[in-house]
């Protein structure tokens, strides 16, 4: 029988509890190297001009095996594919091992002309029935402004009304409408819980942003706690080793809530080498994950 001393003992007792307490019962020596969450990528602009044989190689090469594709980008997933072409999307997808998690739209619903909304909650739903089609499980959308002769809490109160809607039509093609915390003053964590108040719909989530707007007021943990029980199945990232974003108390918090979701690169650098930089966030993501 093999024996260790009390001092070691102690240690790797108390490694283990600290494990528990971040992430729950499930296993706490395998969480210790393995959140629940995942890395994935968003086409914003790393992968913008790539086309998806390229996009879902690139995906693969550096095992960041999910993807959110930003429509009109030189991929060419938008709704005017036919059946036959949709087909092929997702089959490359299926063939692949990386998981199309949905669609990056920019339809916003806080149009003060009512023409205008109507015609994006009408987009939007062409999106969705896209994003079935082609084997995602999720529109993003966004709110993007305030406006100046509008209050404040008619326009949080339409943005809501239009996510209820956009839920309840998602639903039923099994797809999730995820609001991206996004958009001056928009962004602001107690304007996007008013938002998903009003929305008032078990399938409308939000999408996190890491937006220098989740520091404010109260800070990190008071923002975060104001919304968290909304979180869909995306997260939005920059570079994950920045210094001016505390990632690792985001990675923290999403251990502790047991998050099962993505957590997307939607990097805003400019690299030469877009690969080989993913490969390099890979790398900086795994070794936050296991130090959370």
């Amino acid at each position: 029988m093999n024996y260790i001393d009390r001092k070691t003992f102690l240690k790797e007792l108390s490694l283990l509890a600290g494990a528990s307490v971040v992430y729950g019962q499930a296993g706490a020596a395998e969480f210790r190297n393995k959140a629940n969450f995942k890395l994935g990528f968003v086409t914003y602009l790393w992968g913008k001009d790539w086309d998806l044989p390229t996009l879902i190689k690139n995906c693969s090469d550096t095992k960041i095996n999910g993807v959110e594709l930003r429509v009109e980008h030189a991929h060419k997933v938008m709704p005017d594919l036919t059946k036959a072409e949709r087909a092929e999307v997702k089959k490359k997808f299926a063939d692949s091992p990386v998981e199309l998690i949905g669609l990056g739209t920019n339809q916003q619903y806080d149009y003060p002309d009512q023409a205008k909304l109507k015609a994006s909650i009408e987009r939007t739903k062409q999106f969705i029935r896209l994003s079935a089609d082609v084997g995602g499980s999720g529109v993003k959308v966004k709110p993007n402004a305030l406006h100046a002769d509008v209050p404040v809490e008619k326009t949080l109160a339409q943005i809501g009304a239009a996510l209820h809607e956009l839920a309840s039509y998602a639903k039923d093609f099994g797809q999730q409408i995820r609001l991206e915390v996004h958009g001056e003053k928009t962004q602001e964590l107690p304007n996007i819980k008013q938002i998903m108040e009003a929305a008032d719909h078990p399938n409308a989530r939000i999408c996190w942003n890491c937006n220098k707007e989740d520091l404010i007021g109260d800070g990190f943990q008071h923002n975060f706690d104001l919304v968290k029980k909304w979180f869909g199945d995306t997260i939005h990232v920059r570079e994950l080793n920045r210094t001016d974003y505390p990632y690792k108390d985001l990675l923290s918090n999403l251990g502790k809530m047991n998050y099962k979701g993505w957590v997307l690169l939607e990097c805003h650098t400019n690299p030469d080498d877009k690969v080989k930089s993913m490969m390099e966030q890979r790398a900086v993501f795994d070794r936050m994950v296991k130090e959370v």
